[in-house]
């Protein structure tokens, strides 16, 4: 399936993380402490930007970090240090698992500045000397180096931390004893310099964020195979200016197929999010008795009304109209609202069957014969629970290999896999975690991909990351809570821009 580069960096085992900071950095302590200096900096901005969706770090907040022995310890520390001193009203709580004298040199030299630039805001306590609560707690006790069992002083640092009432939790590159009991339970895990396999799937990580240090070099971000993590650069062609002779039908033409009367607002929520994702047309047929209603709320869409079952869904004599515009758009999209009456899924599978155009296929129209059928690239974009419908006992690699196609696997998170390769997106969180969302993320890899019919993965891997990109955007602007799954949409230009600012910085 030919597609674009995909930018993003490998998946390392802690073996490679090892060898790869051995050969950046040939123990010369001098490239080490720059290395701790730039991690503890990303810590420090990436916990204070997520503190955003919770109200932002307050003006007197208070700080707990768990320090270890190492360098996870001084990746900490100067994270603390970087808050502390954007933030002058605040305090901060040190407890030294191990105690100071087990510091390596360059975590001690990281205490000794933090507590010199913060003199009389800073202590070191033990684990009976801590507040009741804490806004912020960073946890540096064990990095990649941790072989388990969890020591006794870490356990107990952890409970100590775990007596208090904390905001915001987060790890620096990995949770203290990952899995084991009475491991750290963070809100977020930032692994600094590159992704280690022990952190995907790990049920204490909250939720994981890379910060890239510049590890890799360019050749890593044009590679694939195995396991990888999507880098923000992905998003970068769709910030950027377009042809000066532009016209609607340059930027290609999605036409979508779903609705019913037992799930209406699922094609208009695909369409609203199609209209949203750059593409030039957008082409809605759903069932007539809903295409007056929807052509007055999105006006910009083209609604075509089909006959419907007696159930409200989509009859299969529609099938010979829908084929007919097939031919002249450049992408295909099916399933949002669809409805699993026999008669609906027989013209699903028509349409996907004759496509002539690359598809995505979603919601209902996730079967697994569907799926299957057909020879035009697809897009996939199952939940969990879809994805063990049609995968049908196969792994997601060899599901890819058997639809032909990019399978969007929906969770807290999202994979994108195509071949050998899958795709890790480090990026949104629980405000997704709402009906509808995934129409959204339909709706936009539909029409990215009428965009670039020639490169589904690249696709995928656009819309899965600008998807979360927004929900970020939309959590730190309005919380979690108090919040519609639509509000989405009006954040996927201010996710453009500020990844667009984040370049240019």
């Amino acid at each position: 399936m030919p597609s674009a580069a995909i930018p993003s960096h490998p998946v390392v085992s802690i073996e490679e993380a090892r060898a790869l900071e051995a050969h950046l950095f040939g123990g010369q302590e001098r490239k080490e402490w720059g290395a701790m200096q730039r991690a503890g900096r990303a810590t420090a901005d990436a916990a204070l930007r997520d503190f955003q969706e919770i109200g932002g770090f307050p003006a007197a907040g208070r700080l707990l970090v768990l320090a270890g022995k190492g360098n996870n310890a001084g990746d900490a520390m100067i994270a603390a240090r970087e808050v502390l001193e954007r933030s002058l009203g605040s305090t901060a709580d040190v407890v030294f698992a191990f105690g100071t004298r087990a510091l390596r040199p360059l975590a001690a030299r990281a205490w000794r500045d933090l507590s010199e630039a913060c003199r009389g805001r800073v202590r070191a306590t033990d684990a009976d000397g801590l507040a009741p609560a804490y806004d912020l707690c960073l946890d540096g006790i064990f990095g990649y180096q941790y072989r388990p069992p969890l020591p006794a002083e870490a356990l107990a640092a952890i409970a100590a931390a775990d007596g208090s009432r904390i905001r915001l939790r987060a790890s620096v590159d990995l949770p203290t004893g990952l899995s084991e009991p009475g491991a750290f339970r963070a809100d977020f895990t930032y692994a600094t310099g590159s992704v280690k396999v022990p952190l995907i799937g790990c049920a204490n990580a909250g939720r994981p964020r890379y910060l890239d240090l510049g590890f890799f070099g360019d050749g890593e971000a044009a590679a694939s195979g195995g396991d990888r993590v999507i880098l923000p650069s992905v998003l970068g062609v769709l910030g950027g200016l377009r042809p000066a002779a532009s016209d609607k039908r340059s930027q290609g033409h999605l036409a979508i197929v779903g609705g019913s009367r037992s799930y209406p607002g699922a094609v208009m929520m695909a369409t609203l999010s199609a209209l949203r994702s750059g593409a030039g047309l957008v082409t809605a047929f759903v069932p007539e008795r809903l295409a007056p209603a929807f052509a007055a709320q999105a006006p910009e869409a083209m609604w075509v009304g089909l006959p419907e079952t007696p159930g409200g869904g989509l009859a299969l004599v529609g099938l010979e109209e829908i084929m007919a515009v097939a031919g002249r758009a450049t992408a295909l999209a099916i399933g949002p609202g669809l409805g699993r009456e026999p008669e609906t899924l027989a013209l699903a599978m028509g349409v996907v069957r004759g496509s002539p155009v690359p598809l995505l296929i979603d919601a209902d129209a996730l079967q697994a014969d569907i799926v299957r059928a057909g020879t035009a690239p697809r897009i996939l974009t199952p939940h969990a629970g879809e994805l063990e419908r049609i995968a049908e006992g196969t792994e997601l690699r060899a599901l890819c290999r058997a639809v032909r196609g990019a399978v969007i696997a929906k969770g807290p998170v999202t994979r994108v896999c195509a071949g050998d390769s899958v795709y890790h997106c480090l990026c949104g969180g629980p405000v997704l975690a709402r009906g509808g969302s995934g129409d959204l993320l339909a709706g936009l890899a539909g029409g990215l991909l009428a965009q670039a019919p020639g490169e589904p993965l690249a696709a995928a891997c656009r819309a899965a990351t600008w998807h979360g990109t927004a929900a970020d955007v939309l959590a730190r602007a309005h919380g979690q809570t108090a919040v519609r799954t639509l509000q989405l949409l009006d954040f996927l230009a201010p996710a453009l821009r500020e990844y667009a600012a984040c370049q240019g910085s």
